[in-house]
């Protein structure tokens, strides 16, 4: 049955919502009707599931609650092509077997939000369709595109004018992705706000190929102070797999101006009206919660605690066995993991951030004798432990 509440609805197309077209009010009337919509979501496995997917994924979930069909559509053929979206560089080409691997916990994951027992969510692959198109087929779908229009690309413009290449395959990738609309037939498709042009190209697609209204909604994107969103490539990214400990630290982290749009996209709660420090620590259970479960988030906030308000060390520390009686400083924080290379560690150093046995390492130089139960640390968050 589908649910016509007005205020649910008003809720589920505002709340942490840029952008509705053709509009909100147009979308907001065939809600009302009581239609059953079709409504998907994309996802190339290029990697882990992060806390940009859990905005999506809250979204359809209020859809779902509402009566509605959802399609998780694994792009295992347009991963291969690479999304160019906010790409300066063409992205290196990822082989199937590769895609694959990355989508394999996938929904395990979205079952953690979505109400995947029920029939009313699916997934699908595109490569089933993509890879059997013909030359004659792509014909056809390519005569519905302009080169004008897929080339208003921002990012597009910026390599051009920077006289970088615009590889064939990536100025096709919002093609294949529009069809993956015309395919499936859906009535709506959400995403970031990023994914606008690849959307809007698939409601266009929709229009010319089957006379069909497909409406898009664009989510607000989970930004920092700066308007830099939450990724790998700003070193803040939160997977939807790590650690309870780690998602409390990394949120933890976050500037306190961004505790209110957190709030906004990844909860169904209103931002509390408390310091930015305990509401930083409610965010966190709440997405710790979701990704894990309510005990595993009251653990996460006690070693929070206990680690970085009263001083102590978290209860459990990776250990690492060194055989040697002497290192230096550098090789002892990469052979424990602490640091990624000597010239990390060394700018580590520099910036004071290394203890051992809670004392400061200001001497990259240094030598240090080899101890068992010896405790190395970095920051606030990482620790190893000498086996």
């Amino acid at each position: 049955m589908i649910n016509t509440n007005f205020e649910q609805i008003e809720n589920v197309l505002t709340r942490g919502v840029e952008k509705i077209y053709p509009s909100r009010e147009a979308l907001e009337r065939v809600l009302l009707s009581g239609k059953k919509l079709r409504i998907y979501n994309g996802i190339d496995p290029t990697g882990k599931l992060h806390i940009g997917h859990l905005v999506i994924l809250k979204k359809l979930r209020r859809f779902q609650d509402l009566g509605h069909e959802i399609i998780i559509l694994i792009g295992d053929f347009t991963a291969t092509i690479g999304d160019p979206t906010g790409k300066g560089t063409a992205r290196k080409p990822l082989i199937r077997s590769q895609v694959l691997k990355n989508a394999k916990n996938y929904k395990k994951q979205i079952g953690k939000i979505l109400d995947i027992k029920k029939s009313s969510v699916r997934f699908l692959y595109n490569e089933k369709w993509s890879n059997k198109l013909k030359p004659a087929d792509l014909l056809e779908i390519f005569s519905y595109f302009t080169v004008a229009r897929l080339l208003e690309r921002d990012m597009f413009q910026e390599r051009i004018k920077e006289g970088r290449d615009v590889l064939l395959h990536e100025f096709v990738y919002p093609v294949f992705q529009a069809y993956d609309s015309v395919i499936m037939d859906v009535d709506l498709e959400i995403g970031g706000n990023d994914q606008m042009f690849n959307m809007m190209r698939g409601r266009d697609l929709m229009k010319k190929m089957k006379n069909k209204e497909k409406f898009v909604i664009a989510l607000k994107l989970l930004t920092d102070p700066t308007g830099k969103k939450m990724g790998k490539t700003e070193g803040n990214f939160v997977a939807l797999d790590d650690s309870p400990k780690e998602i409390f630290g990394k949120i933890m982290s976050w500037p306190d101006k961004m505790v209110p749009l957190g709030f906004e996209l990844l909860t169904n709660l209103p931002s509390p009206e408390i310091n930015p420090r305990e509401a930083k620590i409610k965010l966190a259970k709440e997405i710790i919660t979701i990704c894990h479960n309510q005990k595993a988030a009251d653990l996460a906030e006690k070693e929070f605690s206990n680690v970085f308000k009263e001083g102590g060390l978290p209860s459990k520390i990776p250990g690492s066995a060194i055989k040697e009686k002497t290192l230096s400083i550098l090789d002892l924080l990469v052979r424990t993991k602490l640091a990624a290379s000597k010239s990390e560690a060394k700018r580590l150093i520099l910036q004071k951030g290394v203890k051992i046995d809670g004392q400061i390492q200001d001497d990259w130089q240094k030598i240090i004798g080899i101890k068992k139960g010896q405790v190395l640390q970095i920051g606030k968050r990482k620790f190893a432990k000498i086996a």
